[in-house]
């Protein structure tokens, strides 16, 4: 049995897959396995793979199931310890997996660690050094854009970038995989939000480096796809994780912050893509009741601590 199981989903990125696992196939560590999670690619993705990487682990889907519906695949069959997933746009560097082992294994209480992630075009500049949360309702990684040398402490974070961070299988078995009515985007922060409930940890791991091309399967920063599930899986996500004092304590400042952002895609041409989002987030909310975290009694402290944390994220974005 393999220590950690790399996984990796891909739609179309055949592109990609030569330096991803290359890569990775110079690494050293004694115990781990590639599996790639084929999300119905028509650019000949499997067929390259079959030809040239006979030593992976290859999950060929028939239809795109999403990122949360591929990496799921890949945990559900997986018999390691740990999960590491990965973007297929990356290129990890030298010790990566060692790095990640070594700082989740420092307690059993920490969920997830992040690697450090930076920039393919500009490797000087922060890609991702964290995700986090505000209580404007507004997600945003850490760093983005910064140089790399300013990043370089371990440090608690909201939640990993599930682009190339590692996971305690355990604890996934206890909370459960990602959700797969996210699709893509926001399933890392949801399933980070709900260890910290559970009272696990996240952490960012300065030691594991990877290069991210970024937006490798959507193509763009902003296109409709990506604005219309950003907002719808964002009010989804409040739903599920926050009880409801918590929302109602919060609605205030999310009407700001969702303001500002419809605001902000609108001069983007993408306004009704947003609201659409978010409409559609009420409805999603509305039909998957069954998926919201139990609010956890005695446990109090914990959501206090979470609250005063989304206050202060707000100053970190700004």
């Amino acid at each position: 049995m393999y220590e950690v199981s790399v996984i990796i989903p891909n739609f179309n990125g055949e592109k990609y897959l030569k330096d991803c696992l290359d890569a990775l196939l110079r690494q050293d560590f004694p115990s781990f396995e590639i599996v790639v999670v084929d999300n119905g690619s028509k650019d000949g993705s499997v067929q390259y793979l079959g030809r040239n990487y006979p030593q992976v682990r290859l999950i060929a889907l028939e239809e795109n199931t999403g990122f949360c519906g591929a990496v799921n695949v890949g945990i559900r069959t997986s018999q390691a310890k740990y999960i590491l997933l990965l973007n297929n746009d990356t290129i990890v560097q030298k010790g990566f997996i060692q790095a990640l082992v070594r700082d989740i294994k420092r307690s059993p209480a920490i969920f997830s660690c992040q690697a450090k992630m930076l920039q393919m075009h500009d490797k000087s500049k922060i890609d991702d050094a964290g995700n986090y949360y505000c209580a404007l309702g507004w997600a945003f990684a850490d760093g983005k854009g910064k140089p790399e040398e300013n990043y370089n402490k371990r440090k608690k974070i909201f939640a990993s970038c599930a682009g190339a961070a590692i996971y305690r299988k355990s604890i996934l078995n206890e909370i459960g995989c990602f959700d797969e009515e996210h699709f893509a985007y926001l399933e890392d922060l949801d399933i980070g939000y709900r260890a910290r409930l559970y009272g696990y940890e996240n952490w960012f791991c300065p030691a594991a480096r990877v290069y991210h091309v970024g937006s490798g399967t959507s193509g763009s920063r902003y296109n409709l796809f990506k604005v219309r599930y950003s907002s719808r899986n964002n009010v989804y996500m409040i739903y599920k994780n926050m009880p409801l004092w918590q929302i109602v304590l919060n609605f205030p400042l999310f009407a700001v912050g969702f303001g500002v952002k419809a605001v902000f895609f609108a001069c983007k041409g993408f306004g009704r893509e947003y609201v659409a989002g978010i409409k559609n987030g009420f409805e999603i909310s509305r039909k998957n009741k069954d998926k919201k975290v139990s609010f956890i009694h005695g446990k109090g402290k914990r959501y206090l601590k979470i609250q005063l944390e989304l206050y202060k994220n707000i100053l970190k974005k700004l």
